[in-house]
């Protein structure tokens, strides 16, 4: 296959108003996490809308799809990463009784997964898939994806040949745009 740079804009959820790990926890977004997003398209225009299946990314996407009048898809592999038994506790408390563990896991997530945390390379695997499901299908439109911060970090050391250890340091506020450049070739290519 030749290689093909496909254009894609990821916006992360807005606000929930939780301030822990959520993974997986499927929240709505908060009255404030509405208005971010609403904020962040505005004058903005897509031709199609994929997004992750939990209620702070589709909840939205429904919306904006209907709104405007344009194809939704809904993909459950851009769900956020799968943090185990860090799930819904606070990073308060992480970092007081496992932080160790967790200065391991942001400087080595392929390596130090959270206990009974999803493999990585199974995550990136599901995210790289999905991503060129989407460029393929995307021929010439533009294409909005609504995921999660790990998501989008995750997604731009792949794109821009980065560390995974960097995706600690990496701002991906709510709401935040993210256009990316996607190479399916390269994007297809052996996974950790």
């Amino acid at each position: 296959m030749s290689e093909r740079h496909i254009n894609i804009d990821l916006l992360r959820h807005g606000d929930t108003g939780e301030r822990s790990y959520r993974g997986q926890l499927d929240d709505s977004l908060s009255p404030l996490g509405w208005t971010q997003l609403r904020a962040a398209i505005f004058g903005r225009a897509w031709e199609r809308v994929v997004t992750s299946p939990l209620r702070r990314c589709a909840d939205f996407a429904h919306e904006l799809a209907a709104a405007r009048r344009i194809p939704i898809r809904v993909d459950a592999r851009l769900a956020e990463y799968h943090f185990g038994h860090w799930q819904g506790v606070p990073i308060e408390t992480l970092a007081e009784e496992q932080g160790d563990a967790l200065g391991r896991f942001w400087s080595d997530p392929v390596n130090c997964p959270p206990p009974g945390g999803e493999p990585f390379a199974a995550f990136r695997r599901r995210l790289c898939d999905a991503l060129d499901e989407v460029a393929i299908q995307a021929q010439s439109h533009r294409v909005l994806v609504i995921t999660h911060g790990g998501a989008i970090r995750l997604l731009r050391c792949e794109n821009e040949g980065r560390d995974f250890g960097e995706m600690a340091s990496m701002d991906v506020p709510h709401a935040s745009l993210h256009p990316l450049s996607w190479t399916r070739s390269a994007a297809g290519l052996a996974r950790v």
